[in-house]
């Protein structure tokens, strides 16, 4: 009787998102730029099985997982996001009538400033790297707002003032998974007539690479 080769067993995605963190690592590390980063990020999401992800971090130091499988994946979940002083220290952004949207993979500064009249901004953080443990993200709205994604790891914390608008977040619709290196995103401004909202959600592959 023959046993199964353990590389072609099927990953779920509590593998995926541990592979995922690795390279958020090696991003924040410099072993790997963010064109390479996010190139890894898709393969690591179209995977299949074990065999599949061996090539994706083959080249990169990683923790120990569980004996006998053929990928190195972390062996406890919810390894912290990478943390780089890369990029600038601090960004400043106005949207007058327009807007402003960061998503993928991008450096979030320390402390970012955006004002917003009669716009709107729009800022993903689940695939980022952050610059520091803490950042801070200033939004003045006045008529306008700005909509924040996090991922179950990042500890958020709404200090922002409302004035006939509001902060508001995150909801409880996906459960916090926070450990003590996570980061920690401080949202902070005045809304007039305007509101800001955060959102948690959980990181999901690219839309093509789901239709596959």
């Amino acid at each position: 009787m023959s046993s199964q080769d353990p590389s072609q067993l099927r990953i779920s995605d509590d593998d995926r998102h541990q592979v995922a963190e690795i390279l958020r690592q090696a991003a924040g590390d410099g072993r790997i730029d963010l064109g390479e980063l996010d190139e890894r990020l898709e393969q690591t999401y179209a995977a299949k099985t074990y065999a599949d992800l061996v090539p994706i971090t083959f080249d990169l130091p990683v923790t120990p997982g569980q004996p006998g499988l053929p990928v190195a994946i972390p062996a406890v979940a919810g390894v912290p996001t990478a943390y780089t002083n890369q990029g600038s220290a601090s960004e400043s952004h106005v949207a007058i009538l327009s807007g402003l949207d960061r998503k993928g993979v991008w450096t979030v500064p320390a402390s970012m400033t955006i004002n917003c009249l009669m716009g709107g901004a729009n800022l993903d953080l689940r695939r980022a790297v952050f610059s520091s443990r803490e950042v801070v993200i200033t939004v003045n709205a006045f008529m306008g707002g700005a909509s924040i994604v996090v991922g179950p790891t990042t500890n958020v914390v709404m200090e922002g003032i409302g004035i006939m608008g509001g902060y508001a977040g995150p909801p409880d619709l996906v459960a916090s998974e926070q450990a003590p290196d996570s980061p920690t995103v401080r949202v902070r401004g005045i809304a007039v007539w305007g509101g800001v909202s955060v959102e948690r959600k959980a990181l999901k592959p690219p839309r093509r690479l789901r239709r596959r």
